[in-house]
């Protein structure tokens, strides 16, 4: 997550809305990093719900997996996964830019290329390894929603919600697709909407930590710490709690010196 300092005083308020979310549309908090522990390589746990110690234990076994044959896609496509949940963007592109050439056509490859372009902020290529790996016959709501994510992030909102809109139709009720529409209005300062899908996420099947801790941020974003701080705290150990809301209070400050810079700008143009 970027911290803001003297540099980021000469960015526009549209710049800093984008920093603000860029780990919540295509990765998510900071619950990661948080313990030690172990997971059966051959576990088909969703990563995204992942305690922070299987995700260790998972970034070491596929860590181990992968130098032993790096031309396994399957192999490479979660350890991936694994390195971006685990923050390690560049070096979940380089996996994926090296599969990308040995699996040229492979749809799968493609589709995790431009996950791991996105979380490098490599948008525009993000965008056109999605695009390519998309099936027009048989959509894949995971990603008409990353690329509704990309979108986002370009300033293009109107084009990312008719793709949050066209992934749920395939995927009713989604948590992870109506995290990123509300992320989406939040973008845009529409942070009771934003609300309302978030809360609509977190009561689904499946709504992992990310979901929460998105509402927390939404919640905070609008002054209720307290309430945010509780939202954070929940089904989490007390190690990853205070982890979260660590993480929670330095994007409340970041949004905090936004508004700074935005009332700057408007006394600068009286």
């Amino acid at each position: 997550m970027v911290i803001l300092s003297h540099p980021l005083r000469q960015r526009r308020p549209a710049a800093m809305a984008a920093a603000l979310v860029a780990t919540a549309l295509l990765a998510g908090c900071a619950n990661n990093s948080l313990t030690t522990g172990s997971v059966n390589p051959s576990s088909s746990k969703p990563i995204a719900q992942m305690s922070g110690g299987e995700l260790q234990g998972a970034l070491a076994s596929y860590r181990q997996r992968y130098e032993r044959n790096p031309d396994d896609k399957a192999v490479a496509i979660r350890y991936a996964s694994i390195l971006r949940m685990n923050g390690n963007n560049d070096q979940a592109l380089a996996v994926m830019r090296k599969a990308a050439i040995t699996h040229s056509r492979d749809k799968q490859v493609l589709a995790a290329y431009g996950k791991a372009l996105a979380g490098a902020g490599q948008f525009p290529a993000a965008l056109d390894a999605i695009q390519r790996a998309q099936d027009p016959t048989q959509p894949d709501w995971e990603l008409l929603s990353a690329e509704g994510a990309i979108y986002d992030q370009t300033g293009r909102p109107e084009e990312a919600r008719l793709r949050y809109e066209k992934a749920l139709q395939l995927a009713p009720n989604e948590p992870s697709i109506l995290s990123n529409l509300a992320m989406s209005h939040m973008l845009q300062g529409d942070l009771s909407t934003a609300e309302s899908y978030l809360r609509q996420a977190v009561q689904q099947p499946g709504a992992d930590s990310r979901v929460r801790q998105n509402l927390a941020l939404v919640v905070g974003l609008q002054g209720r710490f307290e309430e945010a701080e509780d939202i954070a705290r929940r089904e989490l150990s007390p190690q990853q709690a205070e982890t979260n809301i660590a993480y929670l209070r330095q994007m409340l400050a970041q949004q905090a010196a936004w508004n700074l810079i935005k009332e700057e700008d408007r006394r600068a143009t009286n």
